[in-house]
């Protein structure tokens, strides 16, 4: 158990509207910290694994996660990239008692936004939260736009200039997938993960087979080919306009 010291000071205005959600399996621990937010006026929930965490955040899409790092079930690194891969985009807070450089990097590099090494002081975890959360919004998309293509992620419905594209749930998730890495390489080992949930299927088309299925409805006559092939490697989105 790593000891928390108690907060300095409280907020003089309620933060009712603000939703947190806390991944910690240290009982105690999770107590102390949801109380703390709770007293200065946030609205707090608790998971207390990381399977549970993972769908509490999917679900109730938090103004803020604050996640352990190593957790039962799921670990908190893989929480954090699985919500980013769904283009959930809220300010993440991770906590974790290995305070190395490299692991704060992996952390960062997950898609955190903050990384804080236990023990720390809990006037220290109120003021990252607060500067978490007067971060712009801006990036916390709920429509993706890339060139002449628009993907609206809560009507999941996409748009090509103005011509609606009718995309099946796996479609409309590699569509996604690729939007919010335009002009980057995506290899098929990233697509067999993060798209199929798994690692390695031997002797297959699938990926080709989808990826030219959704270049067709895409691309129309006349129109350059958003995705295009890398020898070699895998895909890329290329802008358009």
């Amino acid at each position: 158990m790593n000891v928390l010291e108690p907060s300095l000071d409280s907020r003089g205005d309620p933060n009712d509207s603000c939703r947190i959600l806390l991944i910690e399996d240290d009982l105690e621990m999770a107590d102390t910290i949801r109380r703390d937010l709770s007293d200065n006026g946030y609205d707090v929930a608790h998971a207390a694994s990381g399977v549970d965490g993972l769908i509490m955040a999917e679900s109730g899409g938090p103004d803020l996660l604050i996640v352990d790092r190593m957790l039962p079930g799921i670990d908190g690194l893989t929480i954090v990239q699985r919500l980013r891969d769904r283009n959930m985009h809220m300010p993440v807070l991770i906590l974790s008692a290995l305070g190395e450089v490299n692991e704060r990097v992996r952390g960062l590099k997950a898609g955190g936004d903050d990384y804080l090494t236990k023990p720390f002081a809990l006037s220290e975890l109120m003021a990252r939260v607060e500067a978490l959360l007067r971060r712009p919004s801006e990036n916390r998309a709920t429509e993706l736009r890339i060139g002449s293509l628009t993907l609206d992620l809560i009507e999941r419905s996409a748009k090509r200039n103005d011509r609606s594209i009718d995309l099946l749930s796996r479609e409309f998730k590699l569509l996604a997938y690729f939007m919010a890495r335009p002009n980057q390489v995506v290899t098929r080992g990233m697509l067999l993960e993060h798209i199929w949930d798994c690692h390695f299927l031997p002797q297959s088309n699938l990926i080709d087979v989808h990826i030219g299925k959704l270049r067709r409805k895409l691309d129309s006559p006349g129109e350059p080919q958003l995705i295009q092939s890398v020898r070699g490697q895998g895909f890329i989105l290329l802008p358009d306009a």
